[in-house]
C-alpha cells in the first residue's frame, strides 16, 4: 500500500509519463500512431498498463506528455480515462503537448520534454514526481517505491529488476553496492555487465524514476545549457553517478504474489513475442488480477461469437476480445482485437490481429501482424513464403510478417 500519513503520502507526488515516442523500431505499425497507443494483449494499449499502475497506486495526477502521432492516444485518454480521476478531488490526466515555451523546438528526448514543463511543478508544487515511460508493460505498485525513496533519503530512486543478458544491450544497465546505492550506470552497452554471482543476468532501468522535485528541476535545468543529448539514461543519471551524488535503486518485486514482470516493448520481436507469452497457460503478467485491474477504454461491441455452419470452428490458446467473429475456422495461439471478423476454412496461427480486421474464406495466416482495418482476401496466405512475403511486407530475421494498414492485397 502506499505511504498513508500526510507527509508522505504519495498524494503528494505527480507522475510525468513520456508517451511521445516515435518507435522507430516498430515500424509500420507505429506509422501511424504514437508507439504508446499500439494494441497490446489483444484488449488494451500499451499505455494502459502504466496509467493503470498509476490509477491503482492512487497516483492520479498524472501529465500525459505526448508529441509523435498522437491523434489516436489522445483520443484513447479522452474517452476512456477521465472517468476514473474525479477533478472535484484535485485529481486529472492532463495531455501536454510539448509546449515549445523555453525553446523552439519540439522535445529532443526525455530530460528535455521534463525542461519544457518546468512550469506546471512550479504553480502545482509537488514533493515529488514519478518521470514514467508510457510504452512498457508492468504492474507496479508505485506507493511501495515511494516508501523505500522516503527511508533512503535520496534525491532519486530509480526502479530495476534483472532481465537476461542478451536483452540488455537496448537498456540502461546498472551497478549497485550492496546497499543498493547507484554506483554504475551506462546506457545500451555492446557488453552489458552481470550481477554479481548471476553472470546470465544484468540489472536494467526500468524507466521509473522517483525524484525530489527541487532535485528533478536542478538537474533538467543544468543539463538543458550543456551540450547533451538531454536524456536521463543517457545523460543526466550517467553524470550524477560520476559526481557521486546518491541514487537509490528499487528492486522490483513480485505483485499480489505474482513474478515481477516488466516489458519495454520496443521491437517488432519484443512485441509479438510479449504477446505469445500471455497465451501461456498461466503467463507471468496476469490479465485477470481483480486485486491490480487493468483499465482501458471499452467501445461498444456485442460479445464474441463463435460458430460453425458447415465447417466446426477450433481455437486453441487463444485472446478473443469483444467484437470478434469466428465462424468456422481454426485459430492458434493468436490474439484477437476488438471486431475482428475470421470466415469459413480460415487458418490463423500464432498470429495477431489488431481493430476490424477481416480475414476472408480460406485463407492462412501464420506468425503475422495485421495492422488495425486490414481486409486479407479468401484464399490468400502470409507466413507461409518468406521470399513472396518480403516482396509486399515487412518480415523480420525471425520470419514474423507485418501486414501494414494500407498493405495492397491481391
Amino acid at each position: 500500500m502506499a505511504a498513508s500519513d500526510d507527509s508522505g503520502s504519495i498524494k503528494n507526488a505527480v507522475a510525468m509519463v513520456l508517451a511521445g515516442g516515435q518507435g522507430q523500431r516498430l515500424l509500420p505499425l507505429t506509422r501511424r500512431r504514437a508507439k504508446p497507443a499500439l494494441r497490446f494483449a489483444a484488449n488494451y494499449r500499451i499505455i494502459d498498463f502504466t496509467l493503470s499502475n498509476c490509477v491503482n497506486s492512487n497516483l492520479k495526477r498524472v501529465h500525459l506528455l505526448t508529441q509523435y502521432a498522437a491523434t489516436s492516444l489522445h483520443r484513447h485518454i479522452q474517452q476512456g480515462w477521465s472517468n476514473l480521476f474525479v477533478e472535484a478531488l484535485g485529481e486529472f490526466v492532463d495531455i501536454v503537448p510539448p509546449q515549445r515555451i523555453f525553446a523552439d523546438r519540439w522535445y529532443a528526448a526525455t530530460a528535455d520534454a521534463i525542461y519544457q514543463n518546468l512550469f506546471m511543478l512550479q504553480e502545482e508544487r509537488p514533493r515529488w514526481v514519478f518521470v514514467l515511460s508510457g510504452d512498457h508493460a508492468y504492474k507496479m505498485d508505485y506507493g511501495l517505491m515511494l516508501e523505500q525513496h522516503l527511508d533512503s533519503e535520496v534525491e532519486l530512486t530509480i526502479a530495476c529488476c534483472p532481465m537476461p543478458r542478451e536483452y540488455c544491450t537496448e537498456l540502461g544497465v546498472v551497478e549497485t553496492d550492496q546497499s543498493g546505492y547507484i554506483i554504475g550506470f551506462e546506457e545500451k552497452p555492446t557488453s552489458p555487465k552481470p550481477i554479481p554471482n548471476n553472470p546470465d543476468y544484468s540489472l536494467v532501468s526500468m524507466g521509473v524514476y522517483l525524484w525530489n522535485t527541487e532535485e528533478l528541476a536542478r538537474q533538467v535545468a543544468q543539463d538543458a545549457t550543456s551540450n547533451s543529448s538531454h536524456d536521463f539514461g543517457r545523460d543526466i543519471v550517467p553524470n550524477m553517478v560520476e559526481q557521486g551524488l546518491p541514487i537509490m535503486a528499487y528492486q522490483f518485486a513480485q505483485l499480489n504474489g505474482r513474478p515481477a514482470y516488466w516489458r519495454d516493448i520496443g521491437t517488432l520481436e519484443s512485441y509479438w513475442q510479449s504477446n505469445m507469452d500471455l497465451l501461456k497457460p498461466s503467463p507471468e503478467l496476469d490479465l485477470y488480477d481483480r486485486q491490480w485491474p487493468i483499465y482501458s477504454r471499452r467501445d461498444q461491441h456485442s460479445a464474441a461469437k463463435v460458430a460453425g455452419p458447415e465447417v466446426e470452428a477450433s481455437l486453441e490458446e487463444c485472446l478473443i476480445s469483444p467484437g470478434c467473429v469466428i465462424s468456422g475456422s481454426r485459430l492458434r495461439r493468436s490474439l484477437l482485437s476488438p471486431g475482428v471478423y475470421v470466415a469459413e476454412g480460415a487458418e490463423v496461427s500464432e498470429s495477431i490481429l489488431m481493430d476490424n480486421v477481416h480475414i476472408g474464406a480460406g485463407a492462412r495466416l501464420h506468425k503475422v501482424i495485421v495492422d488495425e482495418g486490414v481486409e486479407i482476401p479468401a484464399g490468400y496466405t502470409v507466413g507461409l513464403d518468406r521470399a513472396q512475403d518480403k516482396k509486399k511486407f515487412v518480415v523480420t530475421d525471425s520470419g514474423i510478417t507485418v501486414v501494414r494498414a494500407d498493405a495492397t492485397l491481391e
